[in-house]
């Protein structure tokens, strides 16, 4: 039997209890895919938050010296394994749910005010039953809330920069991306944005189960590493502190929710530049060409195709003829929330007003449901 240490609590965790934990893991998941929503969200709204970070430390020292001298049984004992699996599980079920099948990223683009104001709905109401479950809410929890909403306001708007795709900035985005997907209220999605990689991680995603899985593999691998490195290290801090100063913690961390609010409100003015990542030369007569030629691309999708310089034109054959097909890909470069109608709707919007108020409905409700899958 494994000795219950300080470093490790012991995992609690029951085979009855796996399929609501792959539940809230899919939950999590979900949440991760959207910028401005975090799975830290998630985990501290189904109450598993404090269980969650405790799993992640049993990854210590003791666990990784009798996984590498062999002894396995002893090693996974020390290990939150149940936990951990079911959780991942539905993590990764969600992302790829979400990715192959339902398309969220396009979804965001196309029927923003619905997704957004699915999510502003569900984490406005988690906001009052978070306030309501803590112990205590004295003056000084109060000013940890207003310290929190302002790092949270100030956080979500930071204006994307340009960046590399070094394998080494890949590995710091890892790091610091993990870091806020454990913190509710700041989205590892959004500081992907910021660090404009984003994009470049779903595209690495949506690689897997094809014929450039490796590729996919390689270009996620960086990120994996920066990940596990920062967990190990930001979990800890965490720990500590919501062992230490609990009610101050939770108050930060709800006065984060409250700031995220800001870029997650459904009406949003956002201002993306196009980037040509990829270009192919064709032939006219070539199906594809045809194609885009009888049906112009749909240009409010976060990647599309769309033609390009056409070579030999003076030719009388179009079989003599030749079309750059380009692959374009908009990137986000500002958002600034606002209030449709004639509050202070401007000019060129045409926002799905009653979409939002739904989604935020509908997220509201949601929270019900959340509140009670927290005792499972």
């Amino acid at each position: 039997m494994t000795e219950e240490t300080p470093e490790s609590p012991k995992d609690t965790t029951s085979f009855k209890e796996a399929p609501f934990l792959a539940l809230k893991g899919f939950l999590m998941g979900s949440a991760d895919i959207v910028p401005g929503v975090s799975g830290g969200t998630m985990a501290l709204i189904v109450g598993i938050y404090e269980r969650l970070l405790n799993a992640i430390k049993s990854v210590n020292g003791r666990f990784l010296k009798l996984f590498f001298t062999f002894k396995w049984k002893q090693a996974f004992g020390e290990l939150h394994l149940l936990f951990l699996v079911s959780l991942f599980a539905g993590i990764f079920a969600a992302l790829g749910f979400f990715t192959k099948i339902v398309p969220l990223q396009i979804y965001m683009f196309t029927y923003p005010e619905i997704v957004f104001g699915l999510f502003f709905g569900l984490i406005l109401g988690s906001i009052y039953i978070l306030i309501k479950a803590l112990e205590r809410f004295t003056k000084t929890e109060m000013l940890m809330l207003v310290l929190g909403m302002a790092f949270g306001i100030w956080i979500v708007s930071l204006v994307p920069a340009d960046t590399p795709e070094h394998p080494a900035f890949v590995f710091l985005s890892g790091c610091i991306a993990i870091c806020a997907m454990i913190l509710p209220g700041i989205s590892g999605s959004y500081l992907l944005l910021i660090m404009r990689k984003y994009d470049y991680l779903l595209s690495q995603i949506g690689k897997l189960g094809g014929v450039e899985t490796v590729d996919g593999l390689l270009g996620l691998l960086p990120f994996m590493v920066g990940a596990v490195v920062g967990l190990a290290a930001f979990s800890r801090f965490l720990s500590w502190l919501l062992g230490r100063y609990h009610a101050q913690t939770i108050a930060v961390l709800i006065g984060f929710l409250i700031g995220s609010l800001y870029v997650i409100w459904p009406y949003q003015h956002r201002e993306y530049v196009e980037q040509v990542r990829e270009t192919e030369v064709l032939y006219m007569t070539e199906p594809r060409v045809q194609e885009l030629m009888e049906n112009p691309p749909n240009t409010n999708l976060p990647e599309f195709e769309r033609l390009g310089e056409v070579f030999n034109e003076e030719s009388t054959f179009d079989e003599m003829k030749q079309v750059e097909i380009e692959t374009v890909k908009k990137k986000l470069i500002h958002t600034e929330p606002y209030v449709p109608g004639w509050l202070g709707d401007k000019t060129g919007d045409d926002p799905n007003v009653w979409g939002g108020v739904l989604g935020i409905l509908v997220g509201m409700i949601m929270v019900g449901g959340l509140e009670r899958l927290r005792k499972y």
